[in-house]
């Protein structure tokens, strides 16, 4: 009798099994270990130190000048080609290729010496922030649609707490001596070489975005006919045959939705900003360590990089968390927070510019950082309200690349030694007064899109008083 209990426990125990495996949980989860694995960098805090230590003994102005402005050129260069081929592989080829680009990255980064090497660390580092779409696009491919946004909010979080638990980690080992930088390096290879047989274990989506669409999706495009199928089960069901798609028919779809969308002029002015913002945001992240080391040129301001990158991140969720808890009208008065909050940022980076304290820098950065994660939060709520997941992938691929365009811009004529090659100062002044620009375009776009619903609200309310109070309003003689 005990062997038999056993046999049919093991029974319901593997057929419980098959069905986590054959639902959408297997494959969150299984992406959630990637993506925490691949995110837990702590050496990425102290990069600087690093470089310009005696392991590599480079230059701050050779990092600045010649290594740094390759990500920027590189990522341009890659980031549509890698966008188009990871919907065509179907995401899972290119989530795993990431990995093992993540991975020759650090050792390169470790193994390898001079200003060559590193540039070439990173082009290669370049392909896997470019790969990072394939990271959130997976999911939509594999998952049921209704569990889409409870997936990617998994996803989101753990992504966060690995650069939060890389940060702490990396600013206890430095702060307590535990290990060298290239034994931190050795480190991060084996938490990727995790994130790389995980990426193994992903089962293939037979469905993408763009070039292999569900049958009924692409006839239909009703949301809510996929909101209504089988609790449970993965989307790529054998009752949606799946269409692929050519290359020029792709091609052709994506421009007509990206005209039809930005022929709205709200969703136009809120991806503006968009581009704007987070072009001056990444020029600002990628360069602060450089500034933190100038406000406080002795080794003793390293103690601290982890420890305000950890904080930032966490401040910055938790503000970006506390939008879906407010009750505003955005489309009245987001514009007036763009330029107002944007105004605060630009304040933060000239007090980081100016203050020769660096707590002073530290906490300019954590209010710059949070602020732009809560009007980045608020632009993305706005343009996701309006758009199906596939346009609003696309605008999200169109921003991003309009603030790399920009970006690119910036560092060809600021930062890179071919054009003015900038200190980190003229650098950081030159951030500050492009925030400046960006505050006050939005906060005169802000007052005038307020005035003109107020407008609009009177003419109604006017166009609406009963026929009797309108009368009223004459003379006597007219009456008579």
């Amino acid at each position: 009798m005990k062997l038999c209990g056993d046999n049919l426990f093991g029974s319901v125990r593997m057929e419980a099994l098959k069905r986590w495996r054959a639902g959408w949980g297997y494959p969150t989860t299984l992406l959630c270990i990637y993506g925490f694995f691949s995110t837990v960098k702590p050496i990425e805090p102290f990069l600087i130190p690093y470089l310009t230590g005696p392991d590599k003994n480079l230059t701050v102005e050779k990092v600045t000048n010649e290594i740094f402005p390759v990500w920027t050129y590189s990522y341009l260069a890659v980031l549509v080609p890698v966008f188009l081929l990871t919907d065509w592989l179907r995401y899972k080829p290119v989530v795993v290729f990431q990995c093992i680009n993540l991975f020759v990255t650090t050792a390169m980064l470790l193994w390898l010496q001079g200003v060559a090497a590193m540039q070439a660390m990173q082009f290669a580092y370049a392909v896997v922030t470019a790969s990072e779409v394939a990271y959130f696009s997976y999911i939509y491919s594999i998952v049921e649609l209704k569990h889409y946004r409870k997936a990617t909010s998994y996803c989101r979080s753990v992504q966060l707490l690995g650069y939060t638990v890389g940060s702490v980690l990396g600013q206890l080992l430095v702060s307590f001596n535990l290990m060298s930088y290239n034994n931190i390096l050795v480190l991060t290879l084996v938490l990727i070489s995790i994130a790389l047989v995980t990426s193994l274990f992903l089962p293939m989506p037979q469905r993408s975005m763009f070039f292999h669409r569900s049958q009924e999706r692409h006839e239909t495009g009703n949301v809510e006919e996929m909101d209504a199928q089988g609790d449970g089960e993965m989307a790529e069901s054998p009752e949606e045959p799946v269409r692929t798609r050519s290359c020029s028919q792709v091609l052709i779809q994506l421009w007509r939705d990206f005209i039809q969308c930005y022929s709205t002029r709200e969703l136009l002015y809120w991806s503006v900003w968009w581009a704007l913002a987070t072009c001056g945001y990444n020029q600002t992240t990628n360069y602060v360590q450089v500034l933190w080391q100038h406000v406080e040129p002795s080794q003793n301001f390293t103690v601290y990089n982890g420890g305000v990158e950890a904080v930032s991140n966490l401040f910055g969720a938790v503000t970006a968390y506390g939008i879906g808890f407010t009750q505003v009208d955005w489309a009245q008065w987001g514009e007036l927070a763009l330029g107002s909050f944007s105004g605060l940022g630009a304040a933060a980076l000239f007090t980081m510019t100016f203050t020769a304290n660096i707590w002073a820098c530290y906490a300019g950065y954590i209010v710059f950082k949070c602020l732009y994660m809560l009007l980045i939060t608020i632009a993305m709520f706005q343009i996701a309200t309006e758009l199906s997941m596939e346009r609003y992938a696309l605008i999200f691929g169109a921003n991003n690349f309009g603030a790399l365009v920009l970006q690119t811009i910036i560092t060809a004529v600021v930062v890179d030694g071919r054009g003015l090659g900038l200190g980190i100062i003229p650098q950081f002044i030159t951030y500050g007064s492009y925030f400046s620009a960006i505050a006050v375009i939005f906060f005169l776009r802000g007052v005038y899109t307020i005035m003109r619903v107020r407008q609009s609200h009177r003419d109604s309310t006017t166009a609406e008083e009963p026929p009797s109070l309108k009368d009223s309003d004459t003379c006597p003689e007219q009456r008579l």
